[in-house]
C-alpha cells in the first residue's frame, strides 16, 4: 500500500495490489521504493512500475513501448500525466468494486521492466531463457520425420511412360512402312497380269 494511511481499503483492490507487488519484486534485481509516498518498483535505480492504493481506488502505472497503442483503447487506461505519457507510460485506474485484470497488468509490469532494465540484466534473463528453449527445440527437430523427395519419383514415372510410349510409336511407323511396301509390290503384279491378258487376246 501507499504510505498514506487507509481507512477502508477495498478488499478486491487490496488483493490486486498485493499480487502485482509480488510480480514486480519477483523480477531480477527489482527493489521497492516510495517516492511521493507511493509504492514503486525499480531496477538498478530506474522505476518501471507504480502502485497507488487509496480509499478511492487503485492506479497502476507502467511503461509500454510495445503495447501502448492497444492498451490505451481499454476503458480503464489513460496516458500518464506530467508528460510521461509521451514516453509510453500508461496509467490504469480502478474504482472501488471494479474487477482488476491482474494477469494483463502483470504482463504490462514485465513489459515495463524490459523497457527500462539495463542490458546486463536483460541478457542474463535471455541467456536463461535460451538454455531452456534450445533442448525443447532440439527434441522437436528430432521428432520430425525426414522430408520425402518427390521429384525423383515423378521423374521415374515420366521416364517409364516415355519408355512405354516410344516402342508403340515405332511399331506404328514400322507397320505403316510395311503396308506401303506391300502395296507397292501389289501394283506391279496387277499390272503384269493385265499385260499378260492383253497379249493373249491379241494373239487370238
Amino acid at each position: 500500500m501507499s504510505t498514506i494511511p487507509l481507512t477502508n481499503p477495498d478488499p478486491k483492490l487490496k488483493a490486486a495490489e498485493d499480487r502485482l507487488r509480488e510480480v514486480m519484486l519477483a523480477l531480477p534485481e527489482a527493489t521497492e521504493d516510495f517516492p511521493w509516498g507511493h509504492r514503486a518498483a525499480k531496477v538498478k535505480g530506474k522505476m518501471f512500475a507504480i502502485l497507488v492504493l487509496e480509499d478511492a481506488g487503485l492506479t497502476v502505472t507502467t511503461k509500454l513501448p510495445d503495447s501502448n497503442e492497444a492498451a490505451l483503447t481499454l476503458p480503464f487506461t489513460a496516458p500518464t500525466g506530467y508528460g510521461m505519457g509521451k514516453s509510453g507510460w500508461v496509467t490504469s485506474t480502478f474504482k472501488v468494486g471494479d474487477d482488476v485484470p491482474v494477469e494483463l497488468l502483470g504482463q504490462w509490469v514485465h513489459e515495463s521492466f524490459r523497457a527500462v532494465a539495463p542490458q546486463r540484466v536483460l541478457k542474463a534473463m535471455g541467456g536463461a531463457a535460451n538454455v531452456v528453449s534450445k533442448p525443447a527445440a532440439a527434441k522437436k527437430a528430432l521428432s520430425k520425420p525426414a522430408p520425402v523427395k518427390k521429384t525423383p519419383a515423378k521423374n521415374v514415372v515420366a521416364k517409364s511412360a516415355a519408355v512405354k510410349k516410344t516402342p508403340a510409336k515405332k511399331n506404328v511407323v514400322a507397320k505403316s512402312a510395311a503396308t506401303k511396301k506391300a502395296a507397292a509390290k501389289k501394283v506391279p503384279a496387277a499390272a503384269t497380269r493385265r499385260g499378260t491378258a492383253a497379249a493373249s487376246r491379241s494373239k487370238r
